[in-house]
């Protein structure tokens, strides 16, 4: 892990951009003389770590006291774009602009993304869990499709918040049931572009016997600010 870049901001939080090996990243820390807890934030579907909602959450996260790091995925962000990467994009703004079923675009697009970004999470892990800033245990945020992957795969990860608002697919809809580790599931009741009943469904599977939905009226991006304070106190009881 290599940093490229630091600034100390308004509120304490450092923030640091590094480098690991092709993935790019950004780690938040606040001002602590001891070894923090870590979260993990991710955005629905991929979006840039820069996106302004998920650094306000960071930095938000961070200032309560939490180590906080966010990579792109392949792909995404300032990440070479495949051609069919590239084209799947094209055929979702064509699908969506004419009204048409989007499901088996985005299985096309999420389900591989999924596939390439879950390795390079548990190699960004790796790399931070040897900071000596940066102690344990470890949390996780946002995407749910790669997050259900992570709970699944990654022994290291001791709770989960999720965002419903994002494609999920299949293959992380079976998966969700063998999801144990306790779960914080946020739901926008009013999304445009995520069925509300897919998302119950959802949480209705995931195995673990420890799981809270909070769903708020308002569409997409009307998550209520409340919930970043929510969330914190959710992981404050878990990776404390």
């Amino acid at each position: 892990m290599r940093f490229t870049s630091e600034q100390r901001l308004d509120d304490g939080v450092l923030e640091r951009e590094f480098t690991l090996g092709e993935i790019p990243g950004t780690l938040w820390t606040p001002e602590s003389a001891a070894p923090v807890p870590l979260i993990l934030m991710a955005h629905n579907n991929g979006l840039p770590k820069a996106q302004p909602r998920l650094v306000a959450r960071a930095r938000h996260s961070a200032a309560y006291g939490y180590a906080v790091a966010a990579i792109d995925a392949p792909g995404c962000g300032d990440r070479p774009c495949s051609a069919a990467d590239e084209q799947a994009r094209a055929d979702l703004r064509r699908a969506m602009q004419a009204g048409e079923p989007v499901d088996e675009i985005l299985e096309s697009f999420v389900g591989p993304l999924v596939e390439k970004t879950v390795p390079e999470w548990r190699t960004t892990l790796d790399a931070l869990l040897a900071l000596p800033e940066i102690g344990g245990p470890v949390g996780y945020a946002g995407w749910t499709a790669v997050g259900i992957r992570l709970a699944v795969v990654e022994p290291r990860i001791a709770a989960a918040g999720f965002f419903a608002g994002g494609y999920v697919p299949r293959a992380q809809r079976e998966e969700a049931r063998r999801v144990t580790i306790p779960l914080l599931f946020l739901l926008q009741w009013d999304d445009e572009g995520n069925p509300r009943q897919r998302a119950l469904d959802l949480f209705d599977a995931f195995g673990t016997k420890e799981k809270t939905l909070h769903a708020n009226t308002g569409g997409h991006t009307g998550t209520p600010r409340f919930e970043l304070d929510d969330g914190n106190r959710f992981f404050a009881r878990h990776l404390r």
